[in-house]
């Protein structure tokens, strides 16, 4: 990235609530007293950025209109505006506009302040900014990571609150995919807990995060309290992003038929999901599909001809967590169901990109266990099922998925995950492989952000992986005190076409880095 690009993300910063506000119409702006006006809450969000489009997302504390002025130039000098419809209680006061016509591959500055419903009067400005996609190839960085809030380890003022995201902010990607977990509604947040090494840690609290989230207003407050982070919400304004969804937006593991624990009064795992997944749609910067009633999130972020993201959602769709031995494929053996399943089958199939990014909410060979069945069989949270062997369970799906990439003649797959909470490099191979029918590929794991560390998990056979890099804790539910908080990043290069991973720490160190070149045909 060159020097002009990195001081057009820092003179965003600088800039403050005085600029001089155009009216909204013809008519004067209504500005009334200061302590009358709207205000933003939480700060603001761009995610989804595609080819002339981008989502801007914030939310306000009454109901009021969201106004988007944005520009190529930080004074915005030549502003375009987008005005959205009447925020209300109904969604939480949040708001979202689809920025479109912009222009490819620019600094794309935008202020978003709230118009009140009532009267008129106007909060004062929030900024933000990013690139918008490119058209011809260029360099690319993005970062991925999950699990924010984990374990009871919230927004720590003792060390600068959750440090890695500015860590994040301050490797200039072009966007972040964050690949689940991006709150924990069952993680109660306490004011202090000891840690291994007998250090305290100490967190902001919020009535909110006081028990887990059974009700819609107590899964909102869940993504509030992520945004009381200085840190998170600087990032969120330099930093456009991916969201995923895994079992944390609503309880741990859940799946069909989820036994809720004596913390829930709710009992019922399908009122939760509701719940969970509206609370998560209202504060996600993503783009709405207006066709799915139940908001889907699977869906492909093309970013140039060098990058399409393949964001997949293995929580709505699977089946029962089970001993994940079934035979045949069927509504048991479901994780990401035959309609994503397919949909991600032609989508790859037809990408022209030079590479194509998996993003997964859970690792592909890692043992995920869930506790026992009545018959004191393992059971099973994730795609593997620690038989070593042919394909069985949610194993048929990968494996139909692998096989027809590989008669269609699809290169270049990378899949990028989180939720184990540790870092790692896995090399799947054929050779290596109870099942192999296949080509072989890459698998990188990245996290936690801000949550308690565990690892490493055993591999599974069944698709050959190779550990190639590991970085766990000593001890289950390490404190981030401890430094095993991790981050990706993916750099692609233009001219040379190669791909390029790193796993960094919460300081943004790397730790291990792999290069990858591009197959041909």
């Amino acid at each position: 990235m060159n020097q002009p690009d990195k001081n057009r993300r820092r003179f965003i910063q600088g800039l403050g609530a005085g600029l001089a506000l155009p009216a909204l119409g013809s008519a004067p702006a209504v500005i009334a007293a200061p302590n009358a006006r709207p205000k933003v809450t939480g700060g603001v969000q761009a995610g989804d950025v595609l080819g002339d489009r981008a989502v801007v997302w914030s939310r306000c504390d009454r109901p009021a209109r969201m106004v988007v002025d944005w520009d190529t130039s930080s004074v915005f000098g030549n502003p375009r505006r987008q005005v959205s419809p009447a925020t209300h209680v109904g969604i939480d006061f949040t708001a979202r506009i689809d920025l479109k016509e912009l222009p490819p591959d620019q600094a794309i500055f935008y202020r978003v302040r709230f118009e009140d419903a009532r009267d008129g009067s106007l909060s004062k400005p929030w900024f933000g900014h990013f690139r918008s996609a490119p058209q011809q190839p260029r360099d690319i960085r993005f970062v991925w990571g999950g699990d924010t809030c984990g374990q009871g380890f919230g927004i720590n003022p003792d060390i600068g609150g959750m440090r890695i995201y500015d860590a994040m902010r301050r490797r200039l990607p072009d966007f972040f995919l964050h690949s689940g977990d991006v709150i924990y509604a069952d993680g109660v947040i306490p004011e202090s807990q000891v840690t291994e090494d007998g250090r305290v840690w100490r967190n902001l609290v919020t009535e909110a995060k006081s028990k887990v989230a059974e009700t819609l207003d107590e899964f909102r407050g869940n993504y509030h309290y992520n945004l009381l982070d200085d840190n998170v919400r600087a990032f969120n304004a330099e930093v456009p992003q991916i969201w995923q969804w895994d079992d944390h937006e609503v309880t741990n593991n859940w799946s069909p038929g989820k036994e809720l624990d004596d913390r829930y009064r709710i009992k019922d795992i399908n009122l939760l999901v509701r719940r969970a997944r509206q609370a998560y749609l209202e504060n996600a910067p993503m783009r709405m599909n207006g066709r799915d009633e139940l908001g889907r999130v699977y869906r492909k972020i093309a970013y140039g001809p060098l990058l399409d993201v393949f964001v997949l959602d293995m929580r709505s769709y699977r089946g029962a967590n089970s001993a994940n031995l079934q035979p045949q494929e069927g509504p048991e053996t479901a994780f990401l169901g035959r309609l994503q399943l397919d949909w991600l089958k032609r989508e790859l199939q037809a990408s022209k990109a030079r590479w194509k990014i998996i993003a997964a909410d859970m690792p592909i060979g890692l043992h995920v266990p869930d506790g026992k069945n009545a018959q004191g069989q393992v059971r099973w949270e994730a795609i593997a099922n620690g038989n070593n062997g042919p394909a069985l369970g949610r194993e048929l799906e990968i494996a139909e998925l692998l096989n027809s990439l590989q008669r269609s003649g699809v290169r270049n797959t990378v899949w990028l995950t989180a939720d184990v909470h540790y870092c790692a490099a896995h090399y799947y191979h054929p050779n290596r492989a109870a099942f192999q029918n296949f080509d072989p590929f890459w698998e990188f794991v990245a996290g936690p952000l801000n949550a308690g560390s565990f690892g490493p998990n055993p591999l599974d056979n069944t698709f050959g992986p190779e550990l190639v890099f590991q970085k766990a804790p000593p001890t289950a539910n390490s404190s981030p005190f401890a430094g095993y908080q991790f981050f990706g990043e993916v750099e692609i290069e233009a001219q040379s076409g190669a791909l390029r991973v790193s796993l960094r720490d919460i300081d943004g160190v790397p730790v291990f880095e792999k290069q990858l070149e591009p197959q041909l045909g």
